[in-house]
């Protein structure tokens, strides 16, 4: 036997146990027996002549060839897929599921906009969405667990191809009783010494915030870090600092009644860069294309306050 006799199944139950690192459960995804799955993987050994799998008590880990080989049959299973969905995408328009990944601090106030519309329009195609920290996304994409992550950009990887969408501003958030909250807009300057918070340095947004401090001269406050922007405006609320909150976010929570407002800084265009990225070698990149298309549509519609980028 050479590698030419290893089949699709066998490779899908190798990516099965990569992303499970457990026998039992790669075998009850891929419906079978563990017996059956243990015996395919030892297979595949035996024809590429090299150990895939490092077994153990605690479950399985892949070997530092068995990790390339789980790569590359990604590759080739995201290639196989890429052809049957470019066939019935000519038949049919977009059809099956595409596995989306999100930012919680942009997904909820988008993503219900574009699935109606997506739905819709593609009656056929199931969007999958899940939410995650981003650089965990960033981690998820790569892993192929999702097909394609909304996300903050730049996002790195010469693996990757990226779709820029629009550019979301960002607002200073502070409390109602602030001396500043007077002020339609809030000089840069006035910054210098404010105590600003931020989420935690699992998302982009920490590293835009902590810039701005640097520029405004502010000081970020690294012992209340929010792990979400409902948090920060809770303790925005609370008095405990300034924080600065993307444009989605501030129209869909932040009311006429909330003990929180949002300024501009005078002057000055902030704002975050907002894209797709997907695998190059994942194809479908048209289906992902018609849902960037989409999003900037949705977007220049129904939110004047975003940017599209070119």
């Amino acid at each position: 036997m050479d590698a030419t006799d290893i089949t699709l199944r066998q490779l899908r139950y190798l990516l099965a146990l990569a992303d499970t690192h457990h026998f039992r459960r790669a075998a009850e995804r891929c419906g079978i027996s563990q017996p059956s799955l243990s015996a395919q993987i030892q297979n595949i050994e035996g024809v590429l002549g090299v150990q895939l799998v490092e077994r153990g008590r605690s479950g399985v880990n892949m070997t530092p060839i068995g990790r390339e080989v789980v790569a590359r049959a990604r590759e080739v299973i995201d290639g196989v897929q890429d052809i049957a969905d470019l066939a019935a995408s000519a038949q049919h328009g977009l059809i099956g599921t595409i596995k989306l990944g999100a930012k919680p601090t942009l997904g909820p106030y988008l993503l219900p906009h574009i699935v109606t519309r997506l739905h819709r329009e593609n009656p056929q195609l199931k969007l999958y969405v899940r939410e995650g920290a981003p650089r965990e996304l960033e981690f998820e994409l790569a892993d192929g667990i999702h097909d394609v992550i909304l996300a903050q950009l730049p996002v790195a990887g010469a693996e990757l191809t990226t779709r820029r969408l629009f550019r979301e501003p960002l607002y200073l958030a502070l409390p109602r009783e602030h001396p500043l909250a007077a002020r339609d807009a809030i000089p840069g300057e006035a910054l210098v010494g404010e105590q600003v918070l931020s989420l935690n340095p699992h998302y982009h947004l920490h590293d835009q915030i902590s810039a701005l401090c640097e520029q405004f001269g502010a000081t970020l406050l690294r012992d209340y870090e929010g792990t979400s922007l409902d948090a920060l405006r809770t303790m925005v609320g609370m008095n405990m600092g300034l924080t600065f909150v993307p444009a989605l976010y501030a129209q869909s929570e932040i009311g006429p009644q909330s003990e929180v407002i949002v300024r501009p800084i005078k002057g000055q265009r902030i704002s975050r860069s907002v894209g797709l990225v997907w695998r190059k070698s994942a194809g479908r990149a048209r289906a992902y294309h018609v849902i960037a298309d989409l999003i900037r549509d949705v977007a220049s519609q129904q939110f004047p306050s975003l940017m599209l980028e070119t």
